[in-house]
Order: C-alpha cells, then sequence, then structure tokens
C-alpha cells in the first residue's frame, strides 16, 4: 500500500505542477497582439491561457493553430498556424517576440512589405513556410542564421535581386521551395553545401549564368524543377550522380547545346520533363531501363536519330512526348499499347496511326514540303473548350470540345482546323482537365457565351488552318482569364505567363490575360495578320515556364484561349494586280503631272518671250535721240 500510495502522490504532484504551469506572459502578450492585428478573434478566441491542456487550437488540423512546449516552466509557444486566411500588412514586431518558434505558417495569404531582419530571432525555427503572399524587397540574409531550417518556402512572392549567399548555411535544409519568388541573378556558389537537401523547386525566377555543375553533389534530391529561368546550359554531366531523383524538371535554357548522356543510372525517375532544352544527338538506349518512369517529355528540341526499341520495355511509362525533333525511324513495338498517350507531332517519325487524318496536313509544316488541297478555305473559326457558338456579328465558330490527353492531336470533322495538345497537369487536384468553364457573366463583350469555356494547356497548344488558299489573312484571338482569379484574397496572386506564335514568329512574350483585360473574366481580342504560303497557319500557345504553378491550386498555369477566328484578307494574286494598277495609277498621275508642268512651263515661256519681246520695243522707240 505504501508503494501505491507514493505512486498518487507521485501523480497528483505532477499533476498540480502541470496545473501551475502558464505560458511565457511575453509570448500571450505578444499573441493576442498579433491576434487583433489580424482580426482574429473570431477564430482564435483566446481568453485564457493558450498553452492549456487539451485546447481546440492546439490540434494538428487546427486554423489557426496555437501550440505549445510545456516540458519546462514557464510554457512556450512553438507553433503557430495562420494559413489562407488572407491576413494582410507587414510582419509586425510582436511577432518576433515569439522566440521559441519551431513551425510556423503564413502561407497563401496577402501579406506585404519586406521580410523583417528580426527574423534572426527565431533562431529555433525548423519549418517556415511564407509562401504564396506579396512580401517585396530582397530575401534577407538573416534568413541564413535559421540554421536549424528544415523546410524553407518563399515561392510565390514579389521579391528583387539576389539569393543571399547566406542561404548556404542552412545546412539541415530538406525541403526549399523558391519557384516564382522574383529573386535574379546567379544561384549562389554557396548552396553546393545543402547536402541534405532532398527538393528544390526554383522555377519562374530571373536566374541568370550556367546551370550549376554544383548540383551534382547535392546526392540527396529527389524533386528539382528549374524552368522558366534565363540559365544557360548546357546540362552538367555531374547530373549523373543524382541516383536518388525522382521527379526532374529542366526547361528553356539558353546557350549551348546538352546531351542526354547524364542520364545513366537514375533509375528511381518517375517524371522526367527535359522540353525546350537545346538538347541535341540521339536518345540514349539506357533509358529503356529507367521501369519506373511514367512521364517523358523530350519535346521542342533537336534530338536526331529514332526512339530506342529499349522503350518498348517501359511498362510503367503512361505519356510520352517527342514532339518537335528532328527525329525518325518507327515506333518501337507495343509503343501502341493501351494507357500510353504519345505525341510526335513535328518529327518524322512513322506514327501516322497516332497522327490521324491530320498527319498528311501536318506534314506541310516541313519547309521541303509542298501543300495542295482540291477545295482551298479561306477562313476558319473555332470555339476552343466549348460548344459550337455564333457570335453577335455573325461569325459561326465550330465546336472543340474533344476530350484530349497529355500527347493529343485532333482534326476537325471537315478537315479545316486540327488542334495539338502536349504536356500533362501534374498533381492536378483536378485530374488531367484540358478544358475549363466558368458560370460567371464574361464582361466587355457582347458574347459572353464565347468565353465561358476555354482549352488550357499545361505545355504547348498548337491550332491548325488546314487547306488554306495561300494569302494574308487576319488571326483574331480571343481570351478571358477564367482559371484565374482577381479578388484581393491569395487565390488572386495567380499570374498566367505564355507566349504566342503566328507561323512560327513570336506575336506575344509572356503575355498574361489578366493584366491585358484589366481583370479575370474580361473579354480581350488580341487581332495579328499573317501570310499562308503553304495552305497551313500554324498559331501556337507556348508555356515557357514562366508564371506561377499552384494558385490557387497545383497545375493551375500554362496557355489558355477562348476562341480563335483566321480569315483571309488578301490573296497574292489579288495583292499583285491590286499593285500593278496602282502603279499604273501612279504612272498615270505622275505622267499627267509632267505633261501638266510641260505646258505650264511652255506657256508661261512663250507669255515671258512676248512680253520680254514688248519690253524690248518700248525702250527702243521711246528714246529716238539715242540713235
Amino acid at each position: 500500500m505504501g508503494v501505491l500510495s507514493f505512486c498518487f502522490f507521485v501523480f497528483w504532484v505532477s499533476q498540480v505542477v502541470f496545473a501551475q504551469q502558464t505560458t511565457d506572459p511575453n509570448e500571450v502578450d505578444a499573441l493576442n497582439r498579433l491576434i487583433d492585428y489580424w482580426n482574429l478573434r473570431d477564430k482564435l478566441n483566446i481568453t485564457n491561457d493558450p498553452c492549456i491542456q487539451n485546447a481546440a487550437w492546439a490540434k494538428k488540423q487546427a486554423n489557426p493553430r496555437v501550440a505549445c512546449n510545456c516540458s519546462s516552466n514557464p510554457c512556450h509557444i512553438t507553433h503557430l498556424k495562420i494559413h489562407a486566411l488572407d491576413i494582410s500588412g507587414e510582419l509586425p514586431s510582436e511577432l518576433f517576440v515569439l522566440k521559441e518558434l519551431m513551425n510556423l505558417d503564413f502561407g497563401k495569404n496577402v501579406l506585404n512589405g519586406a521580410i523583417p531582419a528580426e527574423i534572426e530571432r527565431l533562431s529555433n525555427m525548423q519549418y517556415l513556410n511564407l509562401g504564396i503572399n506579396n512580401f517585396t524587397g530582397v530575401v534577407p540574409q538573416e534568413l541564413g542564421n535559421l540554421t536549424k531550417l528544415i523546410t524553407l518556402d518563399f515561392g510565390s512572392n514579389n521579391f528583387i535581386g539576389p539569393l543571399p549567399t547566406s542561404l548556404g548555411k542552412l545546412t539541415s535544409l530538406q525541403e526549399l521551395y523558391i519557384n516564382s519568388s522574383g529573386v535574379s541573378g546567379r544561384i549562389p556558389q554557396e548552396f553546393a553545401n545543402l547536402k541534405s537537401l532532398r527538393t528544390l523547386w526554383a522555377s519562374d525566377n530571373l536566374f541568370t549564368g550556367k546551370l550549376p555543375a554544383f548540383f551534382g553533389n547535392l546526392t540527396k534530391l529527389r524533386n528539382l524543377r528549374l524552368q522558366g529561368t534565363l540559365l544557360e546550359g548546357p546540362i552538367p554531366s555531374s547530373f549523373s550522380a543524382l541516383k536518388k531523383l525522382g521527379d526532374l524538371r529542366i526547361g528553356d535554357l539558353n546557350g549551348e547545346d546538352s546531351s542526354l548522356e547524364f542520364l545513366l543510372d537514375q533509375k528511381n525517375l518517375t517524371i522526367l520533363i527535359l522540353r525546350n532544352c537545346l538538347l541535341s544527338g540521339q536518345i540514349p538506349d539506357q533509358l529503356g531501363n529507367f521501369s519506373q518512369l511514367q512521364e517523358l517529355d523530350l519535346s521542342f528540341n533537336k534530338l536526331t536519330g529514332q526512339i530506342p526499341d529499349s522503350f518498348q520495355d517501359l511498362a510503367s511509362l503512361h505519356y510520352l512526348d517527342v514532339s518537335f525533333n528532328p527525329l525518325s525511324g518507327n515506333l518501337p513495338q507495343n509503343s501502341m499499347r493501351v494507357g500510353l498517350s504519345m505525341n510526335a507531332v513535328g518529327t518524322s517519325i512513322n506514327a501516322n496511326n497516332l497522327q490521324g487524318k491530320a498527319s498528311g496536313m501536318l506534314q506541310c509544316l516541313k519547309a521541303d514540303f509542298k501543300c495542295s488541297n482540291k477545295v482551298p478555305s479561306k477562313t476558319f473559326s473555332v470555339k476552343c473548350g466549348g460548344t459550337a457558338k455564333t457570335s453577335a456579328s455573325g461569325i459561326e465558330y465550330e465546336g472543340d470540345f474533344e476530350s484530349m490527353g497529355a500527347a493529343s492531336l485532333y482534326t476537325s470533322s471537315d478537315n479545316l482546323w486540327a488542334v495539338s495538345n502536349t504536356g500533362n497537369f501534374i498533381s492536378n487536384p483536378n485530374g488531367p482537365q484540358y478544358l475549363t468553364q466558368t458560370g460567371s457573366q464574361i464582361t466587355g463583350t457582347l458574347d459572353s457565351e464565347l468565353y465561358k469555356t476555354a482549352r488550357i494547356s499545361p505545355s504547348s497548344l498548337r491550332y491548325y488552318g488546314l487547306g488554306l488558299k495561300n494569302g494574308r489573312y487576319s488571326v483574331e484571338l480571343h481570351f478571358a482569364e477564367i482559371g484565374m482569379d482577381d479578388s484581393h484574397s491569395w487565390k488572386g496572386l495567380g499570374r498566367r505567363l505564355f507566349d504566342i506564335y503566328i507561323q512560327g514568329e513570336i506575336v506575344l512574350k509572356d503575355f498574361n490575360i489578366k493584366n491585358e483585360a484589366g481583370g479575370s473574366k474580361k473579354a480581350l481580342i488580341k487581332t495579328f495578320e499573317a501570310n499562308v504560303t503553304n495552305t497551313i497557319m500554324d498559331i501556337h500557345f507556348f508555356w515557357a515556364g514562366k508564371g506561377t504553378c499552384c494558385i490557387p491550386y497545383q497545375g493551375t498555369y500554362g496557355p489558355l484561349v477562348s476562341a480563335i477566328h483566321v480569315s483571309q484578307v488578301s490573296d497574292g494574286a489579288g495583292s499583285s494586280k491590286r499593285d500593278k494598277k496602282r502603279v499604273g495609277k501612279l504612272v498615270g498621275i505622275s505622267m499627267a503631272c509632267v505633261a501638266g508642268l510641260v505646258i505650264i512651263s511652255s506657256v508661261f515661256y512663250l507669255w515671258w518671250i512676248k512680253e520680254d519681246s514688248s519690253q524690248h520695243m518700248r525702250i527702243y522707240t521711246g528714246h529716238p535721240g539715242n540713235d
């Protein structure tokens, strides 16, 4: 009984001690000031000690969340989450009173201003999320003093200037998200010290210089994204050491050509995207040994030869894009198996069964191929992503609502146009959808219904006018941003950027529908002119890796178009005749002017001669004495 009584006594004492524990009063005061600063009383009405046991606001799923560590007296606030609640303003000084914070989540809000240097006071921080906000200024060097950081996210903001070299001191860092953050310049050499890094998202930044070879030293990397930068190739051979990579996405490189020789033994790869990287040479056979590979995108490069026969062993592969490469030969066996989407548009691969009835017309895209059509057309109109519509001006838009996949090509029933899509919306919670719609009214137009649906693409979207009569054409492109918000919420922070090419010439770079139209759900028409010389009109919407990727949800990016209307404004023969007539008229007018001048000059000359003669006569007869 004595032992049992003693145990009860110890338990009672521990409960009394726990009941008497309180939170550091400075932290309580700071927390209450933060709650009032962001008007969160209705969501986090703490009227007593914030570290009380079993508090509702301490549960992991709570938002806002406040959690504490009471292993010593007083208790300290260690977790603070205010996620996606649209809090705004600058970071107040009260935040830095919470010096024991280990986990701070302010992601998906509209916080602004610079990150104060005082952030270094939070030296126990392990997980810091400031992503998807409106922060400006430079990324402070003081972040490098938070050496216990495991995860750091300041992506999707509006910073300027280079990355601080001090981030190289974060040797415990495993995840770094800096995509769309606004930073620029060279990636610091000090990043070579981040050898614990497993995830690096750094796309859509103005990075310059060579793609760093020291990335090859970060051998724990599993996920690397570097698209939409100003980095230059080649892809370093040191990348061959990154054998744990499961997801590698590099794109839009400038400078020197790259090869695929660095892909030696990355057998853990499930996603490999090397689009628009100036890749040359042949596709190596060893890629066929990457048995876990599910998505492979090598589009818009300079790869030659043919697809290796070893690809027939890629049983897990469900998406293959080799479009717009000078590849040739035949497809490997089993390439037509169920579940595999493949795009070989813009190659010389014998893939007519993939390209269907449009394959013949697409051959016209080659410079040395002559095209003809028995009944040439002078116009085509497409209601992208929706059913047929007739505009207020009487233009009939043919419906374009075909369900397309990651590597697809569709030709209209009348063979007047075709559409090609490449890319896959990876991690999109809505699944692989390539059409989008809204129930809201579209302003700035009499044709609201024309803009309520659209076709979207995560990479490349091309519309072809087929069998057109050669000549000069007007190209009307209709847009309305219906996938991104323009509210004052964090959901309005998304930026969709893409390039537009017509007949291979860029007409709009870093095109932002929302900015150009003055907001979301507002109609916008962009009109251009282009020549058709081989019966084909090529309208290309291309995502160059820029813009946000994940607002309001993962996979919100890439080209979007509502409708297309193309019509001939003149043909070559007509223009030639008109030019000849115009020249004839000019010559006639010129000749008439010359003749007129000759006549006038002659009359003036005769008048002048007559007047001169009369004057001489008057002078002579008026002075007889001079003789």
